[in-house]
């Protein structure tokens, strides 16, 4: 897979940083972390990246909310994840979802679901 330009939205920062470092070491470019879900949807209005990773729970708003607002500007492969289990998401969602904790390879798997799979519902 060819590098990558991430925009990453975690709320807690060393979860943040330490999956930044993994996605570095994976090759690819983390061109934004956010906390928050109005930051992360100017991030990726902002850098344009290839993929969204994102936190279930953001500071103020939900990743989820984030990634809607996102996808009004047009697809983008998106991961979303939690160390909650992913209640609410409907059965028939396109999202690949990601739980915490998760290994490395469990990351590089989902980054490949993300742009094997049909995000736009």
């Amino acid at each position: 897979m060819n590098p990558l330009r991430i925009v990453l939205a975690e709320n807690n920062g060393e979860i943040a940083a330490l999956i930044a470092e993994t996605l570095e070491s994976l090759g690819h470019e983390v061109c934004a972390v956010t906390s928050t879900e109005t930051d992360a949807v100017a991030a990726a209005a902002h850098f344009l990246p290839d993929l969204l990773i994102v936190d279930m729970n953001l500071d103020e708003g939900t990743g989820l909310a984030a990634v809607e607002r996102i996808l009004l500007n047009g697809p983008l492969p998106y991961i979303l994840m939690s160390g909650d289990p992913l209640i609410g998401m409907p059965p028939d969602s396109p999202a690949i979802t990601l739980r915490k904790p998760f290994q490395d390879h469990d990351l590089a798997r989902a980054i490949r679901l993300a742009f094997a799979t049909d995000q736009t519902g």
